[in-house]
């Protein structure tokens, strides 16, 4: 039973994580971090690395969701979503339709497309997937990429596989400070030991090779198949069986450490959301010119996505020598310089930017 709704899930996560890359919004993709530009497309909108309260804001999210889903429900990522269970799971499945006299086999030919496919949406979470396949052929840089991400998986995968899971995994490590008496595991029913089989189906199925009969272990990935297996005989008996899922999933920290991640969530939300459409930032520049005469240098982040024709303009007795009609791209950023030349004496400038239903002003100093 277990099995079938752990394989529905794997496919639909799997389906998630490859096919989110594609998914566009305003014309970028829904999530992805932009090297060159150092930005960080999310869902629409746009993180810079300048606004590192925005990046602290989403590292601090994803600590308390990692936190309220291991303290609630135990280790259900490591057996029910996490890549590397995934295509393990999968490749063994498909291999099982072979027999098992080349399942093994099989599962190592399997693991070298999954293996590939694994490092090519890794790395179009940093570069889209249409130019990345364009420039596959003859990118030094992204084919490098490519074939080491591409060995390094396959690796891991046929070689160390779920060796890795109960060994240098860090998040294994981390759930056993963040478990607590009634955190979702799966345990053996000693109460009833008795009257158990001993027939060791659950040992035998067990993909980290552990025998639940012995307690609870640190390494077990909490993927129910020695639950499934044991209902296969125990059921025939009348009995349930012998291992089963046990916690209390609704219980008084369930509610505020769901809340806290939850008020983080809407918090980097309206953060997100509540920025200005446009920000202006200007300097002068620190050089020497004649009497009367100012450089100043700013830059226009566009946060929209949507292309923006700007004009810079000062309200004060003064010529602009420079670019006045700026155009920024969705998503984009615009540096530039300026002169100003002023008809009578000045302490302070002001600058504006109008147009596209946008309008900003700045104030610094004129010398």
């Amino acid at each position: 039973m277990w099995k079938q709704y752990r394989r529905s899930i794997e496919i639909l996560h799997a389906f998630i994580l490859t096919g989110l890359p594609f998914l566009s919004i305003n014309s970028q993709s829904a999530f992805r971090f932009d090297i060159p530009t150092l930005k960080l497309y999310v869902f629409g909108s746009v993180i810079w690395i300048r606004e590192f309260y925005l990046i602290v804001g989403v590292v601090l999210f994803f600590l308390l969701f990692i936190a309220f889903v291991t303290v609630i429900f135990g280790r259900i990522w490591c057996g029910w979503l996490c890549p590397q269970t995934v295509l393990l799971d999968l490749s063994q499945s498909i291999a099982k339709l072979f027999g098992r006299k080349y399942k093994k086999t099989i599962q190592s030919l399997l693991l070298i497309p999954f293996s590939a496919l694994v490092s090519i949406t890794m790395i179009w979470y940093f570069v889209p997937p249409v130019e990345t396949l364009k420039i596959l052929s003859f990118s030094t840089t992204i084919t490098s990429f490519f074939l080491v991400l591409w060995i390094a998986v396959f690796l891991e995968l046929a070689f160390l596989g779920r060796k890795f899971c109960t060994s240098i995994c860090p998040y294994a490590m981390l759930q056993n400070a963040l478990f607590d008496k009634d955190t979702l595991i799966i345990e053996y029913d000693v109460s009833r030991d008795a009257t158990c089989m001993k027939c060791d189906d659950c040992v035998r199925v067990c993909p980290v090779g552990i025998d639940i009969k012995n307690g609870l272990s640190s390494a077990c990935i909490a993927c129910a198949e020695c639950i499934d297996a044991c209902r296969v005989l125990s059921e025939k008996r009348g009995m349930p069986p012998f291992p089963n899922y046990k916690g209390r999933i609704v219980r008084p920290k369930t509610f505020w450490l769901g809340g806290a991640t939850v008020a983080a969530g809407i918090a980097l939300f309206l953060m997100l959301w509540s920025r200005p459409p446009v920000d202006f930032f200007v300097t002068r520049d620190n050089t020497f010119l004649p009497s009367g005469l100012n450089r100043y240098s700013y830059t226009i982040y566009n946060n929209l996505g949507r292309e923006l024709t700007l004009e810079l303009s000062s309200p004060d007795n003064v010529t602009l020598l420079g670019e006045h009609l700026l155009r920024l791209h969705p998503f984009s950023a615009k540096s530039g310089s300026i002169l100003v030349k002023s008809r009578s004496k000045l302490e302070q400038l002001h600058f504006n930017i109008s147009g596209s239903g946008i309008s900003l002003n700045r104030e610094t100093v004129f010398l």
